[in-house]
């Protein structure tokens, strides 16, 4: 079993739209053939050749009836994180005769926390993508230019289809505001702007999963390692959202029982300037700030007074002896390089 990821072009990108971190389909002018919240499943689209509804094929997407009059389809999408986008993914998979042969994408910015969808599509919009050709069955790929960060999306199609997966690639840009100076977080969620840069492997399921939000709902929603059969160890680098001073972390193996890591040790360094690319260079120095932890299975372990530095620190690196699986890793501290 291999790992069915993003995109290699949007690689250390957040797929700010996901339903995992909250992204909701808000409006479509029509749903006819398929639900509009489908866009949303961080799951790749699948196919039933066999199945049907009383409305016709069954297909895990948002398809739209067969536009008989001028004009064209379109749906308002809440992201889960505000962030800037760097693409989008405008995934047509298994829409082979009913795909949009054009589509457009534009964004707004819309922090007010009562609107309604009416407000919200009455908004300020701005294209960041012009109408494009779409490929039938595939991945359509595009970069998107605009710096601004952006809370919602509106999809248009021409004239009408389906489309499978909508994926909005980019890097999650939090409110810190609405933080105490002195308030305890977790630096390295991705709803707080964390992000898993590098490891040395991930066969069966993607790092990234580390850092998301809730509880894990099973085994392929942490991240873990194939088999080692040499020397050495597996690890993770994870970029903190800010540097700020550790207090406590969380290394959750939940649903990991044959195959949880036998121990597990955690580093720290702090180069925010130094490219992602170097943090594996030995010019790079790491510190150990927790001690190798023998680990049990299906078990949430908390870590206090075994973090030997609280840093400032701007990375941290687990380190799993030799191998395995982690569902879930909170690194909480506060705010500050000081």
């Amino acid at each position: 079993m291999g790992f069915d990821g993003s995109p290699a072009t949007f690689a250390g990108m957040v797929d700010l739209a996901s339903a995992r971190l909250g992204g909701q389909a808000l409006l479509a002018n029509d749903e006819f053939f398929a639900a509009k919240e489908n866009l949303l499943n961080p799951q790749p689209a699948v196919c039933d050749p066999c199945r049907y509804t009383q409305r016709g094929k069954w297909m895990d997407g948002w398809e739209t009836r067969r536009r008989r009059t001028p004009g064209h389809d379109w749906v308002i999408l809440r992201l889960g994180l505000p962030g800037n986008l760097a693409g989008v993914d405008i995934d047509t998979r298994h829409f082979l005769g009913n795909h949009p042969p054009y589509a457009s994408l534009e964004a707004c910015s819309f922090f007010g926390g009562d609107a309604n969808v009416n407000e919200i599509a009455e908004g300020v919009w701005q294209e960041i993508l012009p109408p494009s050709a779409l490929r039938p069955g595939s991945q359509n790929l595009f970069g998107i230019s605009q710096q601004e960060t952006f809370t919602h999306l509106r999809l248009k199609i021409y004239p009408d289809g389906g489309v499978a997966r909508l994926r909005a690639y980019g890097r999650v840009r939090p409110n810190w505001s609405r933080y105490d100076p002195q308030q305890v977080i977790d630096l390295a969620a991705t709803e707080n702007g964390g992000l898993a840069v590098a490891c040395s492997d991930m066969f069966f399921s993607d790092m990234g999963n580390l850092l998301m939000p809730g509880p894990s709902i099973n085994m392929g929603d942490g991240w873990e390692t194939r088999r080692r059969r040499g020397p050495g160890h597996d690890w993770v680098i994870v970029r903190l959202a800010c540097t700020g001073h550790l207090r406590g972390m969380e290394i959750d193996t939940s649903h990991f029982k044959g195959n949880y890591p036998h121990r597990v040790s955690v580093d720290a360094c702090h180069r925010p300037e130094v490219p992602i690319d170097a943090l594996t260079w030995p010019q790079v120095t790491w510190q150990q700030i927790l001690a190798p932890q023998v680990m049990g299975p299906d078990t949430v372990h908390v870590f206090e007074d075994e973090i030997v530095d609280s840093g400032p620190w701007s990375y941290v690196r687990m380190n799993l002896h030799p191998d395995g699986g982690v569902a879930r890793w909170r690194v909480y501290g506060v705010v500050g390089s000081a």
